[in-house]
């Protein structure tokens, strides 16, 4: 299965972003959407996951739970919008990635069999940090992920 991983969009759905989205079966979003009919664009593509970040405290947005999980393909998906804002030992509760966004750098880190996945940000650019979002790949063998720069 193929997963699309989005985050701090902030109002902002890059033409960009949504190519590299084309095809996934999933869409993770973890959080400052900003703008409602984002989530209805990414709802074009795949089923939409989503919470709400510090950025979305008006509308329909503020309305998005603050952690939300999902399972895809039998696995676990913890979204948090900050890690720092963790609530759950991700290895007790089994599951296989936490997905965070808002420090808009990117990255990809296994602890303790643990997938920490920060697809940095897909909005406007900010900090001079790229602009991407991240696939991963959820299968039998477990889950890979790769960051994919849009600008």
């Amino acid at each position: 299965m193929l997963v699309g991983v989005i985050s701090d969009t902030h109002g902002l759905l890059r033409p960009e972003a949504v190519t590299a989205l084309a095809g996934v079966e999933h869409i993770l979003h973890a959080g400052d959407v900003g703008d409602a009919r984002i989530l209805d664009a990414l709802r074009g593509i795949a089923p939409v996951t989503a919470i709400r970040g510090n950025i979305d405290h008006g509308g329909k947005c503020a309305e998005l739970p603050a952690t939300d999980v999902v399972e895809l393909q039998g696995r676990l998906f913890y979204l948090v919008h900050s890690v720092t804002d963790l609530d759950i030992n991700p290895v007790v509760a089994g599951v296989a990635a936490v997905v965070s966004g808002h420090s808009h750098k990117p990255s990809v880190e296994v602890r303790d069999g643990v997938m920490y996945l920060n697809p940095g940000s897909a909005g406007p650019r900010r900090f001079n940090l790229p602009v991407t979002v991240a696939l991963m790949t959820v299968g039998e063998s477990g889950v890979d992920a790769r960051i994919v720069e849009l600008l």
